[in-house]
């Protein structure tokens, strides 16, 4: 704990890492602060029944993913799903369309062309969600909530453009947290957001299981402690790899290699997708809803009452069969084994008992995909462990936080936030932290 307490008064003797979590925060802060603020025209006491509508289903899970604001009628009510969508919309085109898989490779000039094009096509979706949030105002809030008069094109029109730049606004303070900040912009908005549901959803089990004499306080002692081991199993699906060793050889005068002493190991993980697979599975299955509610038929009303039950069991089979299959795109797009192998052959590098080259990419893809479907089945039960949870008795709210979507981007989020600090105090301050636990002077 004293090791603990010391490495981290060391992140404030770094200047450029202290600024960069400063800057974090403050942003971070902006976006909750543009959570609490409701859509001019709108009286921000009479939103009791939109609340209502985001207690349970998917409704809770809009509600969390925007921190709030989905149900507070914000500004930034739709928070940065339009951008999530948005990419995965360029990144399921990237297969099937050669501009944008040239763009893939052409490095950091394509990545910037490839944001503008997702920028793009963020403001597109933005302006049909929009429509559809204030329509949904429209049905579920009284008419005397609407200070500009109920279902004017007045509100309509300003709701809508407000809503558009509340999206891109937080696009931007995600982009800017990634370039200035600390961590992966998008991932933390969204992970600041699930945090602020976590302590009014631990109250209302509080509240159920004590006040009420549900089960006791020994009972929500043991769910906690659930929790917390959920938790760890979280942390090992994300920290899990399979090391692969390798052996370099040293060039000779006449050009050739030969074999030194030198062995090194490729770290490949069990979930190198991480949380992206769960985040674009969410996303796809808010839409077969809202497509059924579009229609009033007997069969469209009962697709819709599926798939808004995020505890029903076929919802629970389509998300889960959505994260694998997601799990393996996003490994196979950002894990590029021609181009390890390639690298390895430049560098003199080999595994032992492979041949340098096309068989070394063929092995490294099939130990991948041997190495992922496990993770993305774990990935997928964590995913689907909350509708487990309350079948056991468990307050939706409470439940919500056993695993899914909450549980997964918290911890990968937390993770990814924090090697990126543990790198700049082994880089920059703190060699420590691992073995000697001894400081050394700042790199330049």
């Amino acid at each position: 704990m004293k090791k603990f307490f010391e490495s981290f008064l060391n992140v404030w003797k770094i200047e450029e890492l202290k600024n960069r979590i400063l800057v974090t925060l403050g942003l971070l802060l902006v976006y909750r602060f543009g959570a609490h603020v409701t859509l001019p025209g709108i009286d921000a006491t009479q939103l009791h029944s939109l609340a209502g509508q985001t207690d349970k289903g998917l409704g809770s899970i809009l509600d969390m993913f925007t921190g709030g604001a989905f149900s507070k009628a914000s500004v930034f009510a739709l928070g940065i799903m339009p951008y999530i969508s948005a990419s995965i919309v360029v990144q399921l085109m990237g297969i099937a369309i050669p501009y944008l898989q040239k763009l893939q490779k052409d490095g950091e000039s394509g990545r910037k062309k490839l944001n503008q094009i997702t920028r793009w096509l963020t403001i597109a979706i933005t302006l049909v969600q929009g429509p559809g949030y204030i329509y949904n105002l429209f049905r579920t809030l009284p008419q005397s909530a609407f200070l500009l008069g109920f279902d004017s094109f007045a509100f309509l029109f300003s709701s809508v453009l407000i809503l558009t730049t509340g999206t891109i606004f937080a696009m931007w303070l995600g982009e800017k947290i990634t370039d200035k900040g600390i961590g992966n912009g998008i991932s933390l908005l969204i992970m600041v957001g699930i945090l602020a549901r976590l302590p009014q959803a631990l109250l209302q089990e509080f509240t159920s299981k004590v006040t009420n004499n549900n089960g006791g306080p020994m009972l929500l002692v043991l769910e906690i402690i659930v929790w917390l081991l959920v938790i760890i199993a979280c942390v090992l699906l994300v920290m899990a790899v399979r090391k692969i060793p390798v052996q370099y050889a040293r060039r000779t005068v006449s050009g050739e290699f030969e074999q030194d002493g030198n062995r090194q190991w490729i770290p490949l993980k069990l979930n190198s997708a991480g949380v992206m697979p769960i985040i674009f599975a969410q996303a796809i299955m808010f839409i077969p809803a809202a497509l059924a509610n579009l229609s009033k038929s007997e069969t469209s009303q009962s697709i819709a009452s599926t798939f808004s039950n995020m505890f029903g069991l076929w919802y629970c089979v389509v998300f889960a069969s959505l994260i694998v299959i997601f799990t393996f795109f996003y490994t196979a797009i950002t894990v590029p084994t021609n181009k390890m192998a390639d690298d390895l052959k430049r560098s003199g590098g080999f595994i032992p008992g492979v041949k340098p080259g096309v068989e070394t990419a063929d092995f490294l893809d099939r130990i991948m995909s041997l190495i992922t479907f496990p993770g993305a089945l774990f990935l997928a039960l964590i995913a689907v462990f909350p509708a487990i949870i309350v079948g056991l008795g468990v307050q939706q709210s409470w439940a919500m936080f056993y695993g899914g979507t909450s549980l997964i981007i918290m911890v990968g989020v937390a993770i990814d936030t924090i090697q990126q600090i543990n790198s700049y105090l082994l880089n920059r301050h703190y060699d420590g932290l691992m073995k000697s636990g001894k400081n050394r002077k700042a790199v330049a």
